[in-house]
């Protein structure tokens, strides 16, 4: 029998989240991931999480006002043939050229609603309370509702469906008299999902023309759909949009029949904004699939202590998804619907940003997305650089090589915190970081004795100097204020691609 030595120590994965809110509508943002790729690969990018791609119902639409799930910017559809992020022509390239490299594509997957229909239709409804879509607050009467979707540009190529009122469990505006409410449509068999979440007394309706889960049409199409989409793209993934508003059960469903069909190892991660983790751990304990969500309790513990002076970082783990379940768990430190201007809007002060990256990129718990925000900076009109200095690939180059083996947390002091990976039999580096949000310090920590008498410097370049370690194996690690510092031995293998110097220029490039 083969011994553990002998079995090479699986490579970090690092997801990362290629876009943000306020990329320019000029349709080209596939032919700009599609020339950064090698290099987003070149510092530990194994896969990439794309926007949602389907023709959306204006033309600048980011994507999740989705008008058809079956056009990728090839038809004559709402305006304009491509999507605000290029053609399906482009996007196809970009597929083959992720394929070249080893990096998989997630897709962001708009199944809650439908937006821009071509026609109205008639239907009865009853409106129903804005903050309690339990309780019925009219008698039932017909409006005309913008629920008919007949896909003129596209026809029946890929999918022959077109929906009708009776696709939709519920709406929000009323042609016939131009009246915005919440309207729950009437028929056989129609209501909201019972397997939602419980957010407004029933979390169905988000938004828009609200997809009916119990209509088997709608359940076969959006099904084929799932494998169509992956086949044709040769996806590794999804991100599935507001998965606590449509049916839990229509979810296990869509992802049997994707896996059946596609593998799997296909990975799907849901979109659940709350602060409750167990709100979160008992919806995933409905799913029956091995499934992620990201975790946004840890993301608002970095929005509180980052604003706080007395901040206590040893709590930053505290009823988290991935200090509760670490292999369900997608970490995030900022992303399109935390960033500024939006409406889960959550300020993180800058200086935290490379420390709350380096708790979840050198750690080894959690699946860890970067926002292309960070790594790029922001569009207008919350136009800013880079976020960590321009340290951030280094953060990711650094979990690809040097974050593996046992860990050991030094949390002692609530603004002085620090931790170290000892390295493995194949990937024996391992590293040493420390970090504060409130004056310099130093940590004594403990390597390990196979590190004895090597000097370690920070990958950084924050901290000057040299640490050396000990015949125990310890070494005293210091980093600057309101800073980090990631020590690893100044002659392990990959140290020379430090500093990365990464080029955050994107938009002069396509």
């Amino acid at each position: 029998m083969a011994s553990d030595e002998q079995t090479p120590t699986p490579e970090n994965n690092t997801l990362f989240q290629g876009f943000e809110w306020n990329i320019p509508d000029d349709n080209k943002h596939w032919k700009r991931l599609a020339i950064e790729l090698p290099k987003l690969k070149a510092i530990g990018i194994d896969n990439i999480w794309l926007p949602p791609g389907c023709k959306a119902a204006n033309p600048k639409g980011v994507g999740y006002d989705i008008y058809d799930l079956y056009d990728l910017g090839e038809f004559d559809q709402k305006g304009s043939r491509g999507t605000k992020w290029g053609t399906k022509e482009e996007l196809i390239e970009l597929t083959k050229i992720a394929k070249e490299h080893g990096v998989g594509l997630y897709w962001d997957a708009v199944l809650n609603h439908k937006a821009g229909a071509d026609k109205t239709e008639k239907c009865r409804i009853v409106e129903v309370d804005q903050s309690d879509r339990t309780k019925e607050v009219s008698e039932p009467y017909e409006i005309e509702g913008w629920l008919g979707f007949d896909f003129p540009g596209r026809g029946d190529k890929y999918s022959s469906q077109k929906y009708h009122w009776e696709h939709f469990s519920g709406t929000d505006y009323n042609q016939a008299n131009e009246k915005k409410a919440i309207y729950k449509i009437l028929g056989d068999n129609k209501g909201w999902s019972s397997s939602v979440d419980d957010e407004g007394g029933n979390a169905d309706y988000m938004m828009f023309a609200d997809i009916d889960y119990s209509h088997p049409e709608v359940q076969a199409d959006v099904k084929n759909w799932g494998v169509w989409i992956t086949k044709e793209l040769g996806l590794k993934g999804f991100r599935l949009d507001a998965v606590q508003h449509f049916s839990e059960r229509f979810t296990n469903e869509w992802i049997d029949n994707l896996r059946e069909q596609c593998g799997d190892d296909i990975f799907v991660v849901g979109e659940f904004w709350s602060g409750d983790v167990k709100e979160m751990s008992n919806w995933l304990n409905d799913m029956h699939h091995k499934f992620a969500l990201y975790d946004s309790p840890l993301l608002n513990h970095f929005g509180q202590i980052s604003t706080t002076t007395e901040g206590d970082m040893r709590k930053v783990f505290d009823d988290t998804l991935v200090q509760l379940r670490p292999v369900n768990a997608v970490t995030v430190v900022t992303n399109h619907d935390t960033q500024p201007g939006q409406v889960m809007e959550t300020k993180i002060e800058g200086f935290f940003k490379p420390l709350a990256y380096s708790l979840i990129l050198l750690r080894k718990e959690g699946y860890p997305c970067p926002f292309y925000g960070d790594l790029y900076g922001l569009s207008d009109p919350h136009k800013t650089p880079a976020s960590c200095g321009g340290k951030l690939a280094d953060l990711i180059l650094a979990r690809k090589l040097f974050a593996y083996g046992e860990q050991d947390d030094y949390m002692d002091d609530p603004n002085l915190i620090g931790f170290v990976r000892r390295g493995t039999w194949d990937k024996k580096a391992g590293l040493a970081c420390v970090m504060s949000n409130k004056g310099p310090g130093q940590i004594k920590m403990a390597v390990g004795e196979m590190h004895a008498g090597e000097k370690w410097t920070d990958v950084l370049g924050w901290e000057e100097g040299e640490v050396e370690i000990d015949s125990e194996g310890y070494g005293l690690f210091p980093c600057p204020g309101t800073s980090v510092a990631v020590w690893v031995r100044s002659d392990a293998e990959g140290r020379d691609k430090f500093p990365t110097n990464f080029d955050a220029d994107i938009y002069s490039k396509a």
